[in-house]
């Protein structure tokens, strides 16, 4: 018990440096917040609480634009058109457009609007109601 009392204590406290130390201390690696940053890598769930969100936005999308494709009412087109316009933009300068969520899922973003298109065409082509893909939520 002892020991662990004068290791702690061995251990300079920063207000202990003086100046020239202070100033210095700055100009070293900070090891601690790499540590950090590596860790984050190291998670033991299926998906992180972040990545659930992200997938969560994701699967909101595609469930507007399947379910509104056809829809008559003002808030029905609305959620539709919001939709297919998050899908199908090409932008990818803001952190939760369509291109970096679909990246930073795992996903190709250009492969997913392929098939987006495609249902969509196939269920104008039949001229029947719009029904979403039988899903199990994953995000939640």
């Amino acid at each position: 018990m002892a020991s662990k009392v004068q290791s702690s204590k061995s251990i300079e406290e920063p207000s202990s440096f003086n100046m020239e130390e202070k100033i210095t201390s700055l100009f070293e690696p900070d090891t601690l917040v790499s540590a950090q940053y590596f860790q984050n890598f190291r998670r033991k769930t299926c998906l992180e609480p972040e990545k659930r969100l992200i997938l969560a936005m994701l699967e909101d999308a595609v469930t507007c634009f399947q379910i509104y494709l056809t829809a008559r009412s003002g808030k029905g087109k609305r959620l539709f058109n919001e939709a297919e316009e998050w899908i199908m933009t090409n932008h990818d300068d803001w952190t939760f457009s369509f291109a970096n969520v679909c990246e930073t899922l795992g996903f190709s973003p250009e492969y997913v609007r392929q098939g987006m298109r495609r249902w969509k065409q196939k269920k104008l082509a039949n001229n029947t109601p719009a029904e979403g893909w039988r899903q199990k939520r994953i995000a939640g």
